[in-house]
């Protein structure tokens, strides 16, 4: 059995301000995955639109109590077990949005957390 990727991470605290609420905002009502091949719209982008969608008014609504680095990965850890079932190209692109939500709100890095549950099959 793999080692929790949770032991690993370094929380710290995070400074919620005005901008970083307002830019997961903009995140969320802007455009996702615009890189991902296939039409638009695909079911799979549909698919991991929506968990973006739903991750992102999470942190909006929860990070003002919560803002510590451990609590944005936790978020992060339901959305990546609920798309892991979707292909490595569709992973991948869906790690590179997590990445934009990580430098909206602070966050360095992932302490493997991302890449954990990317890899995953």
């Amino acid at each position: 059995m793999a080692a929790d990727p949770f032991e690993q991470v370094e929380d710290a605290p995070l400074f919620v301000v005005p901008r970083m609420l307002e830019a997961l905002r903009s995140y969320r009502a802007g455009p996702k995955l615009a890189d991902l091949p296939g039409p638009n719209p695909s079911p799979a982008r549909e698919r991991l639109a929506s968990q973006l969608d739903y991750l992102s008014s999470t942190m909006i609504e929860g990070i003002e109590a919560h803002p510590t680095k451990f609590w944005v990965l936790k978020q992060f850890q339901q959305s990546l077990l609920a798309v892991e079932q979707e292909d490595a190209e569709a992973r991948e692109h869906f790690g590179n949005e997590l990445g934009r939500l990580l430098e909206i709100v602070g966050i360095d890095s992932s302490d493997g957390v991302v890449e954990y549950y990317l890899s995953r099959q």
